[in-house]
């Protein structure tokens, strides 16, 4: 079945939470609820924010968002690609370089010159997409990095 990616809908919000929160979210005091109400703040702006899902076999399988600003910010830099996660049975098949694609291209769309990302561990992940490495700090007790990717206009 061909991945399709497209833009989140209400009726997706639950599972895109249930998925965030299982990548990124795991012991800490973020609940599924907390997910949900920000996922639908999001999606109620003005577009430019967005949250895009692939669904396979109609099934949502990952999930990306293009947001103004990240939840815990260790730099004054705008926009980011936040929340890129791929449900474990579907990794390694391009859903997350399809989802970091579309974000990308929606970035472009809107003229944004340059998009960033904190990560650590898909840190070679995303410099196999073109970005680059600006900055590893320590966050939390944890290392971290700060990357950019300049946007083809």
């Amino acid at each position: 079945m061909q991945p399709i990616t497209e833009p989140t809908r209400e009726r997706d919000i639950e599972a895109v939470a249930s998925l965030r929160l299982v990548a990124f979210f795991e012991g800490s005091e973020r609940s599924l609820a907390d997910d949900v109400a920000d996922l639908r703040k999001l999606l109620a702006g003005d577009r430019f924010e967005t949250a895009l899902i692939v669904r396979v076999g109609g099934v949502p399988a990952g999930t990306c968002l293009l947001v103004r600003s990240e939840r815990e910010p260790a730099h004054d830099l705008t926009p980011w690609l936040a929340g890129l996660a791929v449900a474990p049975e579907h990794q390694r098949r391009g859903i997350g370089t399809a989802l970091a694609r579309a974000i990308e291209a929606h970035a472009a769309s809107a003229d944004v010159s340059e998009l960033y990302v904190y990560t650590w561990q898909a840190r070679d992940f995303y410099a196999t997409l073109g970005w680059v490495a600006v900055e590893e700090f320590e966050q939390d007790g944890a290392p971290m990095l700060l990357m950019s990717r300049r946007s083809r206009l």
